[in-house]
């Protein structure tokens, strides 16, 4: 699936929610466990981390994560 510009991708089955904009992916995970994951998948990707951020705390913790999609003309440095 090709991600569209300026879009959240968020329905109630899925396990992350996503939003694009411009060359930029941000990423919500509701776990350390899930944000290793979807880390993992996308550092191998051409992406890279740009920002992190943890809101909240306990059981509502959730953990942003922004990677920036390499045009393949830049080099990528994780």
């Amino acid at each position: 699936m090709k991600l569209k510009d300026n879009i959240i991708y968020n329905r109630p089955e899925n396990m992350v929610m996503v939003k694009t904009n411009g060359d930029k992916i941000v990423i919500i995970c509701n776990s350390e466990d899930q944000m290793d994951k979807v880390h993992e998948r996308f550092k191998d990707s051409g992406n890279y981390l740009i920002d992190f951020e943890i809101w909240d705390e306990g059981e509502d913790q959730k953990f942003i994560i922004t990677y920036k999609v390499s045009d393949d003309t830049e080099p990528i440095y994780n």
